[in-house]
């Protein structure tokens, strides 16, 4: 699942959840729940944006963007997400990565249109 665009975020300091994972052969249904979940994480207090890209060898990298850790836990604590977590362990990963940071400096580039 490819956005195609680069989070618009705030000025530093916000945090960036780094969801790294390698999605297993039989995957019904991934799809449609990550979908769900980046509808459901928009709504989510404390969100800022997310980029996020798979490739064809099922290596994926998902970055979310939070205010701070209280929107993280929130996000984390969320049911339904909780939910999918638990289908992703039992049903569709192979292997996943988690890691969070405070991002204390950002700057970049978009060519005008």
């Amino acid at each position: 699942m490819d956005t195609g665009e680069i989070a618009n975020t705030p000025e530093p300091p916000y945090y960036a959840v780094i969801f790294t994972s390698v999605l297993g052969p039989d995957h019904d249904g991934y799809y449609e729940t990550a979908a769900r979940m980046a509808e459901l994480v928009a709504e989510s207090p404390g969100y800022l944006g997310h980029e996020s890209a798979r490739g064809e060898d099922r290596l994926g990298i998902t970055v979310a963007y939070f205010r701070d850790e209280d929107s993280i836990r929130t996000w984390r604590d969320n049911a339904e997400h909780a939910a999918a977590r638990a289908r992703g362990r039992a049903e569709w990963y192979d292997g996943f990565e988690l890691r969070i940071a405070k991002v204390e400096r950002a700057y970049g580039f978009r060519r005008a249109e």
